[in-house]
């Protein structure tokens, strides 16, 4: 790359027409391009139709041969699927695109929603817990989820068994949004298909996945982040020491969200996950008014401070295959934030960006949830 490539970034801005849709999910579905590296190749290149141009020869800078990227095909596919279930697209920084995801460095380019987009504008609670759940576990998360309706709270879970259906269900007439790890026309367990149904005519399905994709293990932990990311705050109610519900806690501390937990038996493994958050820091939940007292107050948002700049150094910059070798010295199993790494190598971030996703095309490098960076596995 050039080095006026390296100094020219761009704001991601929404697409204003179907062409330029058209062009954001083709590069989305391109091999190799996930949310954080489609941001990084819009602030590059300025549109995602330069990005595709531009996609193949970086890939053969980067070693990989015969590199194509997403077919037209395929997205008029996704877009014809699209219509069948009657899904809307939702693309980042757009009206209609749910605010509190805008501004997580891992965010979804584009979410497919089905059913009452308004949903998204209006203040939400998260509640996750275990598929096999107590008969108390499931009472307690229908308790609190209507609780929360009546004082206009969205309800967001993630449509699986056990805690998330007793969630939904409760919160059917209030308002519910359903975070789904395949397709959103795909209803993962099929068993909750009739709830999909419910939730599509009184509150709203989504997700970042193309339409008629089947979800596998590896989708629900990326589903998580944004199940916590659409909330103020994720209340776990059931979870074992080991479980997707303590993944999505993470999430939460990781955007700066609240987390909060219903306790549980000491012998119930199914609270053990619960017990564990409250014992670390979580906010210990009885009632709906538990949740709303732990809620950030509206009027006086909490003061950011802002990063620190790059070190700045007199020695010449590192490029090429210099600073290709400077990154992964510095990267290691344990993530570790990018303006850290930044800060250690004594670059800029037009510098170091172009390096970055280089490397993720080679497979050397990953993203973890927070916008963390890693070698990869």
């Amino acid at each position: 790359m050039t080095e006026e490539q390296h100094s020219s970034y761009h704001p991601t801005l929404p697409p204003t027409t179907e062409e330029d849709q058209f062009s954001w999910l083709r590069l989305l579905r391109s091999r190799k391009v996930g949310p954080a590296t489609f941001r990084r190749l819009m602030r590059e290149h300025g549109s995602a139709q330069n990005a595709l141009t531009a996609l193949p020869e970086m890939a053969r800078a980067a070693g990989i041969d015969g590199y194509e990227v997403c077919p037209p095909g395929l997205i008029e596919a996704e877009l014809r699927a699209a219509k069948v279930a009657n899904a809307k697209l939702l693309c980042l920084g757009s009206a209609d695109f749910p605010a509190a995801l805008n501004d997580l460095s891992d965010a979804p380019p584009v979410l497919w929603a089905i059913g009452d987009t308004s949903l998204l504008q209006r203040q939400s609670i998260a509640m996750v817990g275990a598929r096999n759940c107590s008969s108390l576990g499931a009472r307690m998360a229908r308790g609190l989820a209507t609780d929360l309706g009546k004082q206009g709270y969205v309800v967001v879970s993630g449509l699986a068994r056990g805690i998330d259906t007793a969630t939904h269900m409760a919160a059917l007439e209030t308002g519910t949004v359903a975070v789904m790890a395949g397709g959103v026309d795909v209803v993962y367990p099929a068993e909750n298909t009739a709830l999909a149904e419910k939730i599509t005519e009184t509150g709203l399905r989504v997700s970042e996945q193309p339409m008629g994709v089947t979800p596998q293990a590896r989708h629900f932990p990326r589903r998580n982040r944004i199940i916590s990311g659409l909330a103020q705050a994720v209340v776990v109610v059931e979870a074992a020491a080991k479980s997707g519900s303590l993944i999505t806690a993470r999430d939460a501390l990781d955007q700066g969200r609240e987390v909060l937990a219903v306790p549980g038996h000491p012998f119930d493994a199914r609270a053990a996950g619960c017990n564990m958050l409250i014992r670390d820091g979580a906010i210990l939940v009885r009632t709906a008014e538990d949740i709303i007292e732990a809620l950030p107050k509206q009027v006086t948002a909490p003061q950011v401070e802002a990063p620190a700049p790059p070190i700045a150094v007199d020695e010449p910059a590192i490029t090429g295959a210099a600073l290709h070798s400077a990154i992964l010295s510095r990267l290691g199993p344990s993530p570790i934030a990018e303006d850290q790494l930044i800060r250690d190598i004594a670059a800029t971030a037009g510098e170091i960006g172009p390096a970055l996703i280089d490397l993720e095309l080679e497979g050397q490098i990953q993203r973890q949830p927070g916008g963390l960076l890693s070698l990869s596995a």
